[in-house]
Formats: C-alpha cells, structure tokens, sequence
C-alpha cells in the first residue's frame, strides 16, 4: 500500500506542478491578462498578416511526434512571424537572425490551429531568441518569462528529426493564452490542440 501510495505522489507531483503554474511576472514583466488583452486581435488571422505577420513558408503543422515525441503530447500548430521582430538573416540552409526580442506585448511569432472549417484559431503566442545574437548581446543565462527559462532548440545532426525547427540554435518560449493546455501553460505541446484539419504542408501523424 505504501509503494503504491508513493508511486501516486511521484506521478502525480508533476502534473500537480504544471497545473497549478504558481508563476508571477518579474519586475517589469507584463502578466498573462496584459499579454493577452494585447494579443487579442491577432484571433483574426488577417489582422496579423495586414501586420507584417507572415504563415511559415514550409506550411507545417507542428506535431509532437514531429519532434521525436509522445504523440501523446498534441502539437503546436501552423507559425506566423515577424521577420522584422526576428531579424532575419538567413533561411537557407536555416532560418537565422539577430533576435533578441521577449515582448509579450508583441510576440513575434503567433500559433494558430487548422479548423475543420478551413478556418484559424489563436491558440498561443511565442517569442524567440538566437543563442548567438543573444549571448553576443552580453547575456549568459538564457532569458527567462515569469520565471521560468526559455526551452533552448538546438539541433542534434545525429538524429533524422530536426530538433530547432529549421532554424540555428535558439531559445523560445510558448504561452498557451487561447487554448488551455493541461501540461501548463509554457509547455511547448498542447494535447489539446490538433493538426488533424490541416490541408497543405507537412504535419504530423
């Protein structure tokens, strides 16, 4: 009985963790109701594009077994970016750039899932940082929102998936604002977002 009660703790401690996001905004940071109240508008997909927004060239539907992943762990959807909040300067053989940008306020990248409808729906924003730009502008640790460090993508040459995305080592950082995410709300893949109505590029299975 206690090998079972302790067995219970262990798996149910992380789900327990996520869930209860006891994140709060460092100095300065704007809070998850401000991210959103600025984002908003972006819920039309023609908003973003008349501003400056534009949907990944590759037309991929981010799924978690993409990434080598449980396919248990849902997706992330179809990327638009601001090249200009990116500083691109390269997309051959990868997407590089000089981006060191973290505004919540106005993130340069929104994510959006395919409808059945042929329609877009919101359902996170995302920021990006080059680890070069980034440690080039004197920063060491990687940069962090609410508390909570950026993923680092870097890709392992070793393995057939492509572990950064097509682009050169960097950090970023998801915030499922327009889709609750039961893994939390930093938590790169939602389980409850899908690419099953996705009519053009790669996607996952």
């Amino acid at each position: 009985m206690l090998s079972r009660l302790i067995a219970l703790l262990v798996f149910a401690a992380p789900a327990v963790a996520a869930n209860a996001q006891p994140y709060e905004p460092a100095p300065g940071e704007p809070d998850l109701a401000a991210v959103r109240a600025a984002t908003e508008r972006f819920q039309d997909v023609n908003v973003a594009l008349a501003e400056g927004y534009l949907r990944d060239p590759m037309d991929v539907c981010e799924t978690a077994d993409m990434m080598g992943q449980p396919a248990e762990a849902g997706a992330m959807g179809i990327h638009y970016f601001r090249p200009d909040l990116l500083g691109i300067t390269a997309v051959d053989p990868r997407v590089d750039g000089t981006s060191t940008h973290t505004d919540f306020l106005q993130p340069s990248v929104l994510i959006y899932e395919p409808r059945e409808d042929g329609s877009l729906e919101l359902v996170a924003v995302e920021n990006l940082a080059f680890i070069a730009a980034w440690e080039a502008a004197g920063n060491s640790a990687p940069p962090a929102f609410h508390g909570v460090p950026y993923d680092m993508m870097v890709d392992d040459p070793s393995t057939e998936i492509d572990e950064a995305h097509h682009f050169t080592a960097h950090y970023d950082r998801h915030v499922w604002l327009y889709r609750e995410n039961p893994n939390g709300v930093f938590t790169p893949f939602n389980p409850a977002v899908s690419c099953a109505h996705h009519t053009g590029g790669g996607h996952g299975h």
